[in-house]
C-alpha cells in the first residue's frame, strides 16, 4: 500500500514545500492581487458574504467564488498577503494531484507524475500558484469539467480502452457541477470556453452528436443551478443590479481594451512561448502526426489541441491583452508536452529541433536576463538613460541593495539548461528533461524568494509604504489619475460614514469633514496643481507624489 502512494507523498510534499512558505513575503502587487484581497477583506468587514464590495461600493466584475476563498483564508490566517494567497497554493497542490491521477488513468502512474512535474516545472505555470490571482482556481474548474465531458462522451461511446466504472450520467453531472463552480469564479467565460471546444469537438466528429442537444441542456442548467446557489438568493435580496451590470461589464471586457491592456493579436501566442516555458517549445510535435495506438489516448490528444486552439483564438481576438487570460492553455501545453516527452523516452519519435532551439533560446534570455539584473540595478542609470518614461525614471531612484548573489537564481537556471541539455544530446532521457523541469521551478522560487523584493521595491513600494503609514488616522486617501486599489488594502479602511467620500469631485473641492491625502504620479503633477491650487504638497518619492487639502 505504502509503494502504491510512494508518489501521492511526493506530490504532496513538493507541493506543500513550494507553494506555501512564504507567501507573505513581499506586498501584494496592483491590480488583480489587491483587487480580489480587498474585496475579502470588505467582505469580512461589512459581513456581506453575498455580495462583492470594493471601497465599500458594489463590485460587479466577478462573482465570489474565489472571494470566499480568500475570506476564509483570512479568518484563519488573518488579513494579509499569506491569506491572500494561500488558497491558490491549495489550489497548486489540488491541481498537480488531478493531473497526476488524469495521466494515471489515461496512461501510467509513471506518464501522470510526469506531467505533474512537467506542469510543476514550467515558468508561469508554477509561478500563479504563489500568487493571489484568480485564474489559477478557474482554469482548474473548466479543465475538470472539460476533462468529465470527455469522459462522459467515452462512456457513452462505449470506449473500451479505458476502464470508466460509472454511468456516463455521473461524468456529466460531474462536469456541470465543475462548470458552475467556473462561472462561480470568474463569470460565463467559463461556458463560453467549454461550449466552442464543444462545438469544434463536434465538428471534428463529422457533426455526430456525441453529446446529445438534450444532454447539453441538461449540463449547463447542473452548471445554472450551481451558479444560481448564490445568483438567486443575491437577486431575491437586492434585486437584478448585479446581473445587469456583471453582464455589461463582462461584455466590455471582451469587446474593448480594459484601461490600457491592449496588444497585439499574437499576443498571447507569444506569451505561450515565452511564459510556459519549457514545456511550450516541447509540445509542438505533438501537434502534426504523431504515434499513439489506443483509441482514448487518441481522442484526448485531439481534445486538448482543440482546447488549446480555442483558448488562443478566443483571446487573441478578446481587446483586453493581460498575461494570465489565456492562462487556461497551460494545461493542454503541458499535457502535449508530456505527450512528446513520453514518446521520446520510448525511442517512438527524435527530440525535434525546433524544441532544442526553443529551450535553448529562451532558457538563455530568462538565465541571462536574470544574472545580469543585480547588476544592471547597481548601474540603474544605464536603464534612466534610455527610457523616455518620466515615471520609470523616477521608480528606479528606489533605494535598492542590490548583491551579486541576487544574480543565484539565473546561474541555476543556466546550469539546469546546459546540465539537461547535454544529457538530452546524450538520450539520457530522464536526466535531461528532469534537469529542465526541476532546474526551472527552482529559478522560480529562486528569483521569488531572492529577487521580487527588490522589485517591488522599484514598482510600487513607495507608494504601498505611505498608504500604510495612513493606518488608523482618521483621513481621506485618493489616487489621482491613475488606477489603484492598495489604498483601500493598505490602509485598512474602514466603511467610511459619509456617503461623499467616494466622490473624487467633492474630496478635490468640497466643504470635506476631514484631512484628504492625494496621490499622483510625477507625470501628472503639474496637471493637478494647475488644476487644484489649494493642494499643497508635501513630499515625493520614485515616482509618487503626495498631496494634503486639510480640512477648514
Amino acid at each position: 500500500m505504502l509503494e502504491k502512494t510512494k508518489t501521492e507523498l511526493y506530490i504532496l510534499l513538493v507541493a506543500c514545500l513550494a507553494f506555501f512558505p512564504f507567501l507573505g513575503g513581499v506586498h501584494l502587487f496592483d491590480w488583480d492581487e489587491i483587487n480580489f484581497a480587498e474585496a475579502a477583506r470588505e467582505m469580512i468587514l461589512l459581513d456581506d458574504y453575498l455580495r462583492i464590495h470594493i471601497d465599500f461600493q458594489p463590485f460587479y466584475e466577478k462573482p465570489p467564488l474565489f472571494i470566499w476563498l480568500q475570506a476564509l483564508s483570512m479568518r484563519a490566517w488573518g488579513i494579509n498577503e499569506y491569506a491572500a494567497r494561500f488558497p491558490n497554493a491549495v489550489c497548486g497542490l489540488f491541481t498537480l494531484f488531478f493531473l497526476f491521477k488524469i495521466g494515471e488513468q489515461l496512461h501510467s502512474r509513471s506518464f501522470g507524475a510526469l506531467w505533474a512535474l512537467i506542469y510543476f516545472g514550467s515558468l508561469l505555470p508554477h509561478l500563479y500558484f504563489k500568487s493571489g490571482i484568480i485564474d489559477p482556481w478557474f482554469n482548474f474548474f473548466i479543465f475538470g469539467s472539460i476533462y468529465f465531458l470527455i469522459l462522459f462522451h467515452w462512456k457513452k461511446s462505449k470506449i473500451e480502452s479505458i476502464h470508466l466504472p460509472f454511468h456516463f450520467y455521473v461524468y456529466g453531472v460531474v462536469a456541470g457541477i465543475f462548470c458552475g463552480c467556473a462561472i462561480l469564479t470568474k463569470g460565463y467565460a467559463a461556458l463560453i470556453i467549454i461550449s466552442l471546444t464543444l462545438g469544434i469537438y463536434w465538428i471534428y466528429a463529422k457533426f455526430r452528436f456525441f453529446i446529445s442537444p438534450l444532454e447539453y441542456l441538461g449540463f449547463v442548467l447542473i452548471a445554472a443551478f450551481v451558479f444560481g446557489l448564490w445568483l438567486f438568493p443575491e437577486m431575491w435580496l437586492n434585486g437584478n443590479e448585479f446581473v445587469k451590470a456583471f453582464f455589461i461589464r463582462q461584455w466590455e471586457l471582451f469587446s474593448q481594451p480594459d484601461a490600457g491592456h491592449k496588444g497585439f493579436l499574437g499576443y498571447h501566442f507569444v506569451v505561450l512561448l515565452v511564459g510556459v516555458f519549457p514545456a511550450s517549445w516541447i509540445a509542438i510535435r505533438a501537434f502534426y502526426r504523431f504515434p499513439i495506438e489506443i483509441a482514448h489516448q487518441k481522442d484526448f490528444r485531439i481534445w486538448m489541441i482543440i482546447l488549446f486552439g480555442v483558448v488562443l483564438g478566443l483571446f487573441s481576438i478578446v481587446q483586453t491583452k493581460i498575461v494570465h487570460y489565456s492562462s487556461l492553455v497551460y494545461f493542454p501545453t503541458t499535457y502535449l508536452a508530456t505527450l512528446v516527452v513520453s514518446r521520446i523516452s520510448e525511442g517512438k519519435i527524435k527530440f525535434p529541433s525546433i524544441a532544442r532551439i526553443g529551450i535553448w533560446t529562451i532558457g538563455s534570455v530568462w538565465a541571462i536576463a536574470a544574472i545580469l539584473l543585480p547588476i544592471v540595478g547597481k548601474n540603474i542609470y544605464w536603464i534612466q538613460r534610455i527610457t523616455k518614461d518620466e515615471f520609470a525614471r523616477a521608480n528606479m531612484q528606489a533605494q535598492v541593495e542590490w548583491a551579486m548573489w541576487h544574480a543565484l537564481p539565473g546561474i541555476v537556471l543556466m546550469v539546469a539548461l546546459i546540465y539537461g541539455m547535454n544529457r538530452l544530446q546524450k538520450k539520457e532521457w530522464e536526466k535531461g528533461f528532469g534537469a529542465l523541469f526541476l532546474g526551472t521551478a527552482l529559478f522560480v522560487q529562486a528569483f521569488l524568494y531572492l529577487n521580487i523584493n527588490q522589485i517591488e521595491a522599484i514598482t510600487q513600494r513607495a507608494a504601498i509604504d505611505f498608504y500604510k503609514s495612513l493606518q488608523g488616522k482618521d483621513v481621506y486617501v485618493k489616487n489621482i489619475y491613475f488606477k489603484s486599489y492598495a489604498p483601500y488594502f493598505y490602509t485598512a479602511k474602514t466603511k467610511p460614514q459619509n456617503p461623499k467620500s467616494s466622490d473624487e469631485n467633492w474630496l478635490l473641492q468640497g466643504d470635506i469633514d476631514k484631512d484628504v491625502y492625494f496621490v499622483c504620479k510625477n507625470v501628472d503633477e503639474n496637471e493637478l496643481r494647475e488644476k487644484f491650487p489649494h493642494l499643497e504638497k508635501f513630499s515625493e518619492k520614485n515616482g509618487f507624489v503626495f498631496f494634503i487639502r486639510r480640512k477648514p
